[in-house]
């Protein structure tokens, strides 16, 4: 028996040893971009003087992956563990329009929060509440709004009408329509898509749905436009070099070589994005990273803060930024959101091929091409009508009063064709209200008085930027008093957007949900559904059902 076990022992040993010898000779040739992980920048090689021979090399020698055992224990979900993260919203109260006649914020044509908020609900699960911005819910969905005929980019609607959960009070519908492009005369495109490989990418509804997205978005470029590739896992390398659209072979045989493995160095990832995009840049194009990612950010430049304060300087470029988020189980939501807004970018969230779809083929211009840059809006109130305000969402979009005529303060970029809604919740004078308002004690020496243009409700004032200059236009119009009809003699726009707002407060809870129930919701969406020629007003009615039917505890 002794015998037989020295044998055993000798066999386990001589195997180790050769499985040891086996994974050293195949990690030798395992990573073609062979840079020490503290020189990131060595691993760019120059994209100025590549010919199209070079370009069409052998595409084994771009290979981005890293070993399976340098993964750090924890970077890949496990089964049951669940890493997700979201930043709280405290939602905007009630102010007194004589206290707080100004009301500031900056556009959000974000819409990650909406699909997110689906796929949680098609997984039979309410969200966090965290993970419910209800301005990305509302601005998912386009509003028919009259294109601009003037000279600037987008016309104003505005609308007013009952709140539909609150009968003393009511809304007051905000609306930008931004001018469609020539889209047989469109700007070239330099674009740079940053693919995180990590090892927390690997899942299907990761890596593998980003490549086919990316593929989707291939299909509407042409010979005017280039696309560069960047991975980052450990360390950044560049996969493709900055390519005409019109090679798709080679840029999709370039993408499938892209592995997931390794921790995530995204910080070094950003900087190669940027300094490929900044080498290729294309004056007066579309110049643009497009990061795809779950936004586990664990090695260098890792912070959210550090991250932003990255983004922040590179944006000085015009180079603009995109993220697109993929998967679940530690989807880092919140950092992503954080570094959209500081990039003059756009945040969305892809849990299928139908909104990749949405995304980068039925939306790709309003997303891509940017016509106007650091949109503010600033809505002053008569407080002689209005009692109190508040702001529906856009809690994070939130500035200053000082910060709207200041040019250099960043706010959001809005794309050809987009359409941005806001809506206020106001408290007229006279109203039976029994809304608790954020309030200071009565001020000894300042009195409101309005002498003058006493029949205006409020005025709309606007601030934006071209695409490449630093100076803002101001535009402004007045809401003037007039009739409040009941929300159902509104229009399709204000009763979708109301409905979207409703199913927002309560999937959140709200303090501020009054009278809100799914039911109300329901009502509100079939009756401002319209033509929904997509069908995406349709999958929204089978939300509210779905998300009722899981019985949640915030409805009373």
């Amino acid at each position: 028996m002794h015998k037989l076990l020295i044998i055993f022992s000798i066999l386990v040993l001589g195997l180790f040893f050769s499985a040891c010898n086996s994974s050293y000779q195949g990690g030798e040739n395992t990573s073609a971009v062979d840079i020490p992980e503290e020189q990131p920048s060595a691993r760019h090689l120059s994209t100025k003087n590549r010919t199209t021979e070079k370009n069409e090399m052998a595409l084994e020698d771009y290979e981005y992956s890293v070993e399976e055992e340098e993964v750090p224990p924890g970077d890949i979900v496990t089964p049951g563990q669940n890493t997700e993260e979201y930043d709280e919203i405290k939602d905007n109260p009630f102010k007194s329009s004589k206290e707080n006649p100004l009301s500031t914020f900056s556009i959000d044509v974000d819409n990650a929060a909406y699909s997110n908020v689906r796929r949680y609900i098609e997984m039979s699960q309410l969200p966090p509440k965290g993970a419910v911005r209800i301005e990305e819910m509302i601005n998912y969905f386009t509003y028919d709004y009259p294109q601009p005929t003037g000279a600037h980019p987008f016309s104003i609607t505005t609308e007013i009408g009952q709140a539909p959960w609150n009968n003393d009070h009511q809304l007051v519908h905000i609306g930008l329509q931004g001018k469609n492009l020539d889209y047989d005369n469109l700007k070239p495109s330099n674009l740079v898509f940053l693919i995180d490989a990590s090892g927390s990418m690997s899942n299907q509804n990761k890596l593998p749905l980003l490549k086919k997205a990316l593929t989707l978005l291939l299909d509407q470029l042409d010979d005017k436009d280039n696309v560069a590739i960047v991975a980052y896992a450990g360390a950044a390398g560049l996969v493709l070099p900055s390519t005409p659209a019109s090679q798709k072979s080679t840029i999709l045989a370039a993408l499938d070589q892209v592995n997931a493995g390794g921790s995530t160095a995204g910080g070094q990832g950003i900087q190669l994005a940027y300094q490929v995009a900044k080498e290729n840049l294309k004056k007066d194009g579309n110049n643009r990273v497009i990061l795809a990612t779950d936004g586990d950010f664990n090695v260098g430049t890792s912070s959210t803060d550090a991250l932003v304060e990255l983004i922040e300087e590179k944006r000085k470029d015009d180079i603009y930024l995109t993220i697109c988020g993929f998967g679940m189980g530690n989807y880092k939501d919140g950092r992503m959101e954080q570094i959209s807004n500081a990039g003059n970018g756009n945040y969305f969230y892809i849990d299928n091929i139908r909104e990749a779809e949405k995304v980068f083929v039925k939306e790709m211009r309003a997303n891509m091409f940017t016509i106007a840059k650091d949109v503010k809006l600033q809505i002053e109130f008569n407080p002689n009508l209005v009692k109190a305000y508040r702001l529906i969402g856009y809690e994070n979009r939130m500035l200053a009063k000082e910060d709207f005529d200041d040019d250099t303060k960043d706010a959001g970029e809005l794309g050809a064709g987009h359409t941005v809604t806001a809506i206020y919740e106001i408290i007229p004078v006279g109203s039976k209200s029994s809304q608790e308002i954020a309030s200071a004690s009565d001020l000894k020496y300042q009195k409101t008085t309005v002498t003058s243009n006493s029949n205006d409700l409020m005025t709309v004032k606007f601030r934006y930027k071209p695409p490449t200059s630093d100076k803002s236009t101001l535009l402004e119009q007045v809401l003037a008093k007039g009739a409040s009809p009941s929300w159902e003699e509104t229009s399709e726009n204000f009763q979708f957007s109301a409905s979207v707002a409703a199913l927002g407060m309560i999937l959140r809870d709200s303090e501020y949900k009054a009278k809100s129930t799914y039911d109300l919701a329901l009502t509100l969406a079939e009756s401002g559904k319209g033509t929904d020629k997509e069908g995406y007003r349709t999958e929204f009615i089978q939300m509210i059902k779905t998300a009722k039917l899981l019985g949640t505890t915030t409805e009373k």
